[in-house]
């Protein structure tokens, strides 16, 4: 049995013990009602109490508060298993830009069952996400947020989806409330309490036409005690994912979309389609040390270019000088990957992974007991662990390292090996190479016969929490110690520099062979003449990095709703205390901390990374101690009572907090909110507030890191521009590859927000019940931030360069190699002065200019009984009307070169001014659904609009970006659940996500995670039963 069944059978076993505790009490429960009838979307709220927005218990004010909620029956009819599917359902939660579908190619990205929340499309870290009322811990690893900005978010994949008896999704800013990241508004997750029984879940599914298939168990228990005056309640679930395969369709199974775009007049002839990599096992080589060009007898032929750079080529390509084996040759020169050998670049998609193999376990327990009348004791406990299994491509040398002249395969070896053996390799009659041999620099060149790179991932996340709350005379009070701590473990194979070198030093067939290429016939796969496992193996190893993030929080809070009776009605009031220490720690494998660097046996060269196509980055700890105290007041000013005219009512939020933070001072942000009812059933409702978001550790560290990144050098295309060997820098191929050294900044300050909102509520009170109820709801929103942590950017970098290099200058943040004769005999011609290639590019993160968003929020919502049974239709939509970012001078002066024409009109530049529509932020997201229920039965159906975009990094030769149209998709499900006999109370569901079988949208790259999913039609069923 494989480890995915044991898991399988495990998961089973420990839900069916769930179920055996469960039928110990099911003779005193009661029978579980009927499934409520819920539509599968996100309802608002206008009339009940909820816990998100207020700390103030049943205050009338909640009604000034944007709030949607989300019940247990909503939930479980989107069909989410995941986070990642939940959110993506919510019109407002915005682009998943963090999430699983992300494939970094190294552990210096966040990587595994990870997930992000993004209200308002703000960016990860704009949103607080709590749990029963409290803060999460953050998930450990960054991602790469806007700019390459590392961003720490919360793990939505973490939280229990079925086990959540609603969300509550603030739709607006709540500083003044919770504190540091509540900018775009709260998520917070309410679990089930007070079960009295249990229930045993079962569901399987697959994506048609992929591996992609999907099993959960779930079990949830519980009982009361005491006589009532205690419960216990225990919920768990397991996940079991297959991986989806790149083959599994036809838009991630290659790197090469060309043929996507082959009929289009306008993207056609662009190349931007063709993704595959020049990382090939097609190397690209230079002598070390050498006479400039080698050559060899007869004819005295010329075998590198003038700089002794050479490269390994298909023997089926035209270049070829001496053949290496059956399908390798050298060739003299760098491999003109953007023209001749275009089709030696390698495909990446072949045999990896889309989204990655996750078993993922998630537990629960909640627990209550009333001391007396005014006194509760209270806990939870929750673990959450998550298993994945990626595949990526084999490991490329970016790096470049030298191979010493006494490799067995080095065609300019030695010409005897120190045993007296004779080189079989060494090219003959070479004429101006000693017999001592030359060393060669590798560059550019996959490890192909290596293998892929394995990626296991497990992340786990604990939370405690014991609190007591109740009543202190006409107070209510709630004080809680939390403790959380998440923790990633990163482990994937890579290539050990110094052990390369040392193999590669060998003058034994045992010696690494670069030279050996890959396959004649399929150039862009494969490499024909591997090396053998025992080679591999004396230099590949686990690369490990293991990260943790902690929470520990204390507060004491109370309020009371009735503090005095005014006119208006009872003034409410809340003020509270809370500390909380939050720390992060990061290490990294000592071949990448600085502990273990590599230094080149032959040239002396030192890099601090030892470790192939991997940048070197120090550990890192950081913590810091907030302590915080707010004040809220619901004050109530009018009431029905006091026949006002043309107010029916008007009641008011007013609150505040002060934050101070160890590590950069104090903070006080106010709110103030209010909801005016003309009439019954009209009310007019507005906020406005300040908000903050305290930058994250990754970005305070003082310590410089570096990455390795990848562009184009656009002053390189400018002399195939000058040559017109290209239209414009839309079709620009000279990609170089550098390292990014960014510098943490100790003197960041938070980022800072206004926000403010003004909406209405219509329930109209002349429809009969009988007719059912409705409600419509309009809310326009807006956000101003200053101070938005970023980056100049290797891109705006580049670009700089170009326009400085063309006026006669450059720019010193771009480091190039010192020209070579190869170089110069690439510039000859275009009257521009010869450069290097790039090798590095210095950046900080800092506080930018401002950023302004606004929006729209729509809903409709509609229930009716009737005799042919209860009807539920919602309409949910959210509209983004602005998303301009201020350009910072120094992107302005860009900008402005480019419509001059002093640089190509088809240099890509990120237009900050208007952000909308650009590679996600969708003008409009819509989402319906309508649910009908009668006795057992019930239907129901959803649907998602997404509106078009454009993807800014795929240009036409005019510079204007690709649309990808907008999509509509539909989900259905058909559930009955019985009633009487031994089948009393059991659930069967068939259900449909994509019914209509829509796959994702083509761009140049694939698809856009952040918008869709990469599958079409997903059929499930669910199996349960409450006891």
């Amino acid at each position: 049995m494989n480890r995915s069944y044991r898991q399988i059978a495990l998961a089973a076993g420990s839900a069916l013990g769930v179920l055996m505790i469960a039928q110990a009490h099911a003779q005193e429960a009661q029978t579980a009602p009927q499934e409520a009838p819920a539509a599968p979307e996100a309802t608002e709220k206008t009339d009940e109490i909820v816990v998100v927005g207020t700390q103030i218990r049943g205050a009338s004010t909640t009604a000034a508060l944007p709030v949607s909620v989300i019940d247990a029956n909503q939930i479980d009819a989107t069909g989410a298993l995941s986070g990642d599917e939940l959110f993506r359902s919510i019109p407002q939660a915005g682009d998943v830009t963090f999430n699983e579908s992300n494939n970094p190619q190294t552990s210096n990205a966040a990587r595994g069952d990870v997930n992000s929340i993004n209200l308002r499309n703000l960016g990860v870290g704009n949103t607080l996400v709590l749990l029963n009322g409290r803060r999460l811990v953050n998930h450990p690893t960054s991602q790469a947020g806007d700019g390459n900005v590392p961003v720490l978010g919360y793990n939505a994949n973490s939280l229990p989806v079925a086990g959540i008896q609603r969300l509550e999704i603030l739709r607006d800013g709540a500083a003044a409330i919770y504190g540091s990241d509540a900018v775009a508004g709260v998520v917070n997750t309410v679990t089930k309490t007070d079960i009295d029984g249990g229930s045993l879940d079962f569901r399987y599914g697959g994506a048609e036409g992929t591996h992609r298939r999907e099993f959960q168990v779930t079990g949830t228990v519980g009982s009361n005690f005491a006589g009532g005056r205690g419960n216990i309640s225990l919920y768990m679930d397991y996940t079991h994912r297959t991986a989806q395969l790149a083959e599994d369709q036809p838009y991630t199974a290659t790197d090469n979309l060309l043929s996507y775009f082959a009929n289009d007049p306008a993207f056609g002839s662009t190349l931007t389609p063709d993704g595959r990599a020049t990382q090939s096992p097609w190397a690209n080589l230079t002598v070390v040390g050498g006479p400039g060009t080698i050559r060899r007898s007869p004819g005295n032929q010329a075998l590198t270019s003038s700089a002794g750079a050479f490269h390994t080529q298909s023997s089926a390509n035209p270049g070829c000088l001496v053949a290496i084996n059956a399908d390798t040759c050298l060739g003299s020169g760098t491999r003109a990957t953007a023209s001749t050998l275009r089709s030696e670049r390698f495909d990446t998609r072949p045999g990896t992974t889309v989204t990655p193999s996750i078993d993922r376990y998630n537990s629960f327990a909640s627990a209550h007991y009333d001391i007396s009348d005014s006194l509760t004791v209270y806990g939870e406990a929750g673990f959450y662990y998550a298993e994945t299994t990626r595949i990526q491509p084999p490991t490329i040398n970016l790096n470049a390292i030298v191979v010493p002249a006494s490799n067995y395969w080095n065609p300019f070896g030695r010409a005897v090996f120190a045993n007296g053996q004779a080189n079989p390799n060494r090219i003959p009659g070479l004429t101006n190479v000693p017999a001592a041999g030359l060393a060669v620099r590798l560059s550019t060149y996959r490890f192909v016969d290596a293998g892929m790179q394995t990626v296991n991932v497990t992340n786990w996340q604990s939370r405690f929490l014991g609190g007591l709350k109740g009543q202190i005379g006409s107070f209510d009070f709630d004080s809680a110690f939390l403790y959380s701590a998440a923790q990633a473990t990163d482990v994937s194979n890579a290539i050990n520099m110094t052990k390369l070198q040392q193999n590669l030093a060998l003058s034994t067939p045992d010696a690494y062979n670069p030279f050996s290429g890959g396959c004649s016939a399929t150039p862009s796969l494969g490499d024909c003449s591997p090396a053998s496992a025992t080679t591999i193996d004396s230099f590949q190893f686990d690369l490990k990095r293991r990260s943790k993030t902690t929470l520990a929080l204390a507060d004491f809070k109370v309020s009371n709703s009735r503090l005095l009776a005014l006119p208006g009605g009872n003034l409410g009031v809340a003020f509270g205390v809370e500390a909380r220490r939050e720390t992060q720690r990061d290490d990294r494998d000592p071949n990448l901390n600085g502990e273990i660097g590599f230094v080149d046996m032959v040239t002396g060269e030192t890099n601090l990374s030892n470790v192939a196509a991997v940048s070197p980055t120090p550990s890192s700890k950081g913590a810091r101690t907030v302590f915080s105290a707010f004040a809220e007041l619901a004050v109530p000013v009018v009431s029905p009572e006091m026949r006002v005219p043309l107010i029916h009512r008007l009641d008011v939020q007013l609150a505040g907090r002060y934050e101070h933070y160890s590590d950069f001072g104090s903070v006080a942000k106010p709110k103030v909110a209010a909801a005016w009812d003309l009439v019954d059933g009209f009310r007019l409702r507005g906020s406005w507030s300040q908000g903050f978001r305290a930058p994250n550790l990754e970005q305070t560290n003082t310590v410089a890191y570096s990455r390795l990144g990848s562009n184009n050098d656009y002053y390189r295309c400018a002399v195939d521009l000058v040559k017109g060997t290209i239209p414009n820098q839309g079709s620009c191929g000279r990609s170089s590859s550098y390292s990014i050294f960014v510098s943490g900044n100790p003197n960041l300050k938070p980022e800072t927000s206004t926000n403010w909102s003004v909406g209405t509520v219509i329930q109209p009170k002349f429809i009969p019940e009988s007719a059912g109820r409705l409600t419509l709801t309009a809310d326009f929103w807006s956000i101003q931030q200053t101070g938005i942590v970023g980056q100049f950017g290797p891109q705006n970098a580049l670009v700089l360069d170009y326009l400085l290099r063309m006026q006669g200058s450059s720019n010193p943040n771009v480091v190039r190699a010192a020209a070579n004769a190869d170089d110069v005999t690439f510039f000859n011609g275009s009257g521009l002065a010869p450069a290097g290639a790039v090798t590095r590019i210095n950046d900080q993160f800092v506080n930018l200019l401002p950023q302004t968003v606004q929006g729209i929020d729509l809903a409709l919502l509609y229930n009716v009984r009737t005799g042919l049974g209860k009807f539920d239709f919602a309409l949910n939509g959210a509209r983004l009307t602005k998303f301009s970012r201020d350009t910072p001078p120094a992107v302005q002066e860009l900008f402005d070169a480019r419509a001059a024409g002093d640089i190509d009109v088809a240099t890509p530049l990120t237009d900050a001014s208007n952000l909308i529509q650009q590679r996600g932020k969708p003008k409009w997201r819509v989402t319906g659904s309508l649910t009908w229920s009668k006795s057992g039965w019930q239907i129901g159906a959803f649907s998602n609009y997404i509106s078009s975009v454009y993807d800014t990094n795929f240009l036409d030769a005019n510079g204007n970006p690709y649309k990808l149209d907008g999509q509509t998709t539909y989900n259905l499900y058909v559930q009955y659940r019985f009633k009487g006999g031994i089948l009393d109370d059991t659930r069967v569901r068939l259900g449909a996500r994509n019914i209509f079988d829509k796959q994702p949208p083509i761009t140049a790259d694939g698809y856009l995670g952040s918008l869709y999913s990469p599958y079409g039609r997903y059929l499930y069923m669910t199996i349960g039963k409450r006891f």
